[in-house]
């Protein structure tokens, strides 16, 4: 075997170790397409099944709502929610959050500290906060009270960043 000889070998050595790193580079960089595909159909369907079942998860909200002893010494008397929803990722565990407009009223409890208070009828403005674990929906029946949903996505834009449907 001549010096050429070694040479060539060598020279298909690093070709071939070339465009086996080219082959693998390319099939990671399907394999993340493909996972991205995925994950954002996987949220869309999410979103969908969110606004095909909202009512039954507005009753949810306002079960966990009324059962949370929130606000204090007030009865959850009514609860009328908007049309539409603002959909959210929360950056810190990257789950999608549905935020729906809700005009809430209460009642005092009776005998509780409330029950003078003439403010405790009116109307309050609110956003009811659902969240999607990557597997279901679900509320702890937390409302933001005095904002909007686009309100809400502009106060807590360090830890939602909205989605567009």
């Amino acid at each position: 075997m001549g010096e050429g000889d070694v040479g060539c070998i060598y020279l298909e050595s690093v070709v071939s170790r070339l465009l086996l790193a080219v082959v693998l580079g390319a099939l990671a960089a399907a394999i993340w397409a493909g996972l991205r595909v995925g994950r954002r159909r996987r949220q869309e369907a999410a979103r969908r099944n969110f606004l095909e079942r909202r009512a039954d998860f507005e009753r949810e909200f306002l079960a966990a709502a009324s059962a949370s002893g929130k606000p204090r010494g007030l009865k959850w008397k009514e609860c009328q929610f908007h049309d539409g929803a603002q959909f959210a990722r929360d950056r810190a565990t990257g789950e999608q959050v549905a935020l729906v407009g809700a005009t809430i009223r209460f009642e005092a409890i009776a005998g509780g500290d409330m029950e003078e208070v003439e403010a405790v009828g009116n109307l309050r403005c609110a956003t009811a906060v659902f969240t999607h674990d990557g597997l279901k929906w679900t509320t702890t029946g937390r409302a933001v009270f005095n904002l909007e949903p686009p309100e809400v996505l502009a106060h807590y834009a360090e830890n939602l960043e909205p989605v567009a449907v």
